[in-house]
């Protein structure tokens, strides 16, 4: 798979199926292989003709666009960052067995730890972050990022922006663009939020938050 051009559809770390009942498999195989495909198709084409970026990686496309042409500034911006979003997005998450009550599906190890330690409780963490994902107005992210200086930090991002043009290294993402759950929960967005953290990928969040610190 390639981390520059041409830029490729990645499988999914599971089935399409594997995240029922709390995502659909409709919803996960029209956001993979459609609306993902398309932002990579659509980057590939802007990038097709400008062959002094196409060993750039989807973060320095990102980082520094100021120093992409003009001409395709606000396309790289908006399509690499729908596939970098994307990409982090489904491999944050893994099956969970429906029997298994929610409060199990919790952070572990040292990154529960440093929940607690920073906000208390993973329920209060729950919260804050549910209340910033509510937040969203119309299509867009919420995260949980890492600063320079190694402080958490809850953020948004309005429709493909991402955290890290302003030197911010996510941790956690959950996708509130209305497609991303309109299927399996209509316009109840704050339903699909509290469903969606029975698939939430803790070994991998902590995998992520250990290489940054």
């Amino acid at each position: 798979m390639s981390d520059t051009y041409p830029f490729t559809l990645k499988p999914l770390p599971y089935a399409y199926n594997a995240l029922e009942p709390y995502i659909g498999t409709e919803t996960m195989i029209i956001h993979h292989t459609k609306l993902l495909q398309n932002y990579i198709n659509r980057l590939n084409g802007i990038l097709k003709d400008y062959p002094a970026y196409q060993n750039w990686t989807l973060e320095e496309l990102l980082i520094n666009n100021n120093k992409l042409p003009k001409a395709i500034r606000i396309d790289v911006h908006r399509n690499a960052g729908g596939v970098f979003n994307h990409n982090f997005f489904f491999n944050e998450m893994k099956p969970h067995s429906p029997t298994v009550r929610r409060a199990n599906n919790n952070p572990n190890h040292i990154f529960c730890d440093f929940l607690n330690e920073v906000f208390t409780s993973f329920q209060n963490f729950k919260e804050i972050f549910s209340h910033f994902a509510m937040s969203v107005f119309g299509s867009g992210y919420a995260w949980l990022v890492m600063t320079e200086d190694h402080l958490l930090k809850f953020m948004t991002t309005a429709n493909q922006d991402t955290p890290l043009p302003s030197k911010l290294q996510p941790i956690l993402m959950i996708d509130v663009w209305e497609h991303a759950y309109f299927l399996d929960y209509k316009s109840d967005r704050a339903r699909y939020i509290e469903e969606w953290f029975n698939v939430i990928n803790w070994d991998k969040i902590e995998e992520i938050y250990m290489r940054l610190i």
